[in-house]
């Protein structure tokens, strides 16, 4: 049974779909007035993962995902940038989607932006001020009541009277209470605008993901995700407005990815300790980042640092060692290895463990190579690949992995074998054990296997 940890409930609980064999996922987007940074990588990747594995467990996956084209720190940059908001979101936006399509991740189903969901969200706000959970202030503004929702704090599990405003909550004296967030700001001069019932202004970010998602994947769906950092206010106040206008759940199951940090604290731009995803991709190939993010529970914070990529690095190089002159054929069905993967991927997407596995695989290949079992060996080579296909990682040619990743110079290591080869022939050991010296050197491990064939490998 597959289990995902509820941070709603805060316990870890069966996946059951509202329609059999189908799962419905809401993805918080990305702002689009930057670059993406690693923070978001590790999200999306994340989450990328979680879709690849519902899918091969033969769910039917439909995957929304937002753009947020229109807020305050869009203005304010295009504003810096004496651009208008139009020309930086889609700047930006071409830049996030080359950098995710750089990391292998894969394209939601529907990708909404929040400029073409404003009749959605009009809508919405005018249903909660006629059901009496939002108000116009005294400056014009929409505001949720949130005194009016009794279930506000549910997600973040804190006791409203205790809370302090938090992100992207304004203390001004037009509201009624701290607490209450904005659903529509009129527009200052200057700024972009829509007609609305209020006046000329646009949707607070909260209300974008509410209208988004209940258009298109229903007014209650399976699994809501994001990073932790917007669980309060961002989600909190998405429950809030959407069971307010609907009196129904609005996400069965949320989900929430942990921090990844710089020198112990968050990676995010307003601590302009960010790294963005394209800087990173300049010293580190995708994969090796693929499988940095797979490294850690998805819950679980992260911290980026240069021998942590090594890490990653060495560990990927181990799985195409083994991979390399295998002749792959067909995934081997039901296999143990397969099973314990599965079981460490239906434990709330436990991909550590999951990533232990494939080392269990790769040793085995390993042990029928020495065995002259190449077959059995190929078979397993491509259960690995197969497997490590849902984190994004070994679906490179070997050859081609070890060339690029700078590594070894192959066609050095092939020559220098091909020297040894002939000098063994030659009973010449001294020759033999020099060019093995050199090799090891390179970091380049020889195994001269019982039918004379040598085989290497990348320490």
């Amino acid at each position: 049974m597959l289990t995902i940890f509820n941070t709603l409930t805060r316990e870890k609980e069966a996946l059951k779909p509202i329609i059999a064999g189908k799962v419905k996922i809401y993805i918080c987007g990305v702002t689009v007035y930057d670059h993406c940074h690693l923070g978001h990588a590790r999200t999306y990747s994340a989450m990328d993962n979680v879709i690849r594995y519902l899918r091969y467990r033969h769910y039917d996956v439909i995957t929304v995902r937002n753009i947020t084209d229109i807020d305050d720190k869009i203005i304010k940059r295009s504003l810096e940038n004496q651009e208008t908001t139009t020309a930086l979101t889609e700047r930006f936006t071409k830049a996030m989607h080359d950098d995710f399509d750089a990391l292998g991740l894969l394209e939601p189903e529907v990708e909404p932006r929040a400029t073409q969901y404003i009749p959605h969200m009009k809508a919405l706000m005018e249903r909660l001020i006629n059901q009496g959970f939002a108000y116009v202030g005294s400056s014009g503004d929409v505001y949720f009541d949130v005194r009016k929702f009794p279930h506000y704090g549910c997600l973040s599990h804190h006791d409203i009277d205790q809370l302090e405003s938090g992100a992207r909550v304004d203390v001004v004296e037009a509201k009624k209470d701290p607490l209450d967030f904005v659903l529509w700001k009129l527009a200052k001069p200057g700024e972009p605008a829509w007609e609305s019932p209020w006046g000329e202004g646009r949707p607070g970010w909260h209300s974008e993901c509410s209208a988004m998602a209940m258009d298109l994947l229903g007014e209650t769906f399976d699994i809501h995700a994001g990073g932790r950092d917007l669980i309060f206010p961002h989600h909190e106040n998405e429950i809030a407005q959407s069971m307010a206008a609907t009196n129904k759940p609005f996400a069965h199951l949320w989900m929430h990815t942990g921090f990844l940090q710089v020198d112990k604290e968050k990676m995010s731009k307003s601590l302009g300790n960010f790294i963005t995803i394209r800087d990173a991709l300049s010293q580190h190939a995708p994969e090796v980042l693929r499988y940095f993010f797979a490294a850690s529970h998805y819950r679980s914070p992260l911290i980026y640092t240069d021998e942590v990529l090594s890490q990653a690095k060495q560990s990927l190089t181990r799985f195409y060692t083994a991979l390399r002159g295998l002749n792959l054929g067909a995934v081997p069905q039901h296999t143990a290895f397969e099973a314990d993967f599965i079981k460490a991927m239906d434990d709330d997407f436990n991909s550590p463990v999951a990533l232990s596995v494939l080392f269990d695989v790769t040793h085995e290949i390993w042990r029928l190579r020495e065995a002259g079992s190449v077959d059995e060996a190929a078979g397993l080579g491509a259960l690995l690949k197969h497997l490590g296909g849902l984190f994004g990682i070994l679906q490179q040619d070997p050859e081609f992995y070890f060339q690029a990743s700078g590594q070894v110079d192959v066609a050095k290591v092939e020559a220098l074998i091909a020297e040894r080869q002939q000098a063994r022939l030659n009973k010449n050991w001294a020759e033999a054990d020099r060019i093995r010296a050199v090799l090891l050197a390179m970091n380049v491990e020889l195994d001269d296997t019982a039918g004379g064939k040598t085989i290497w490998k990348v320490n």
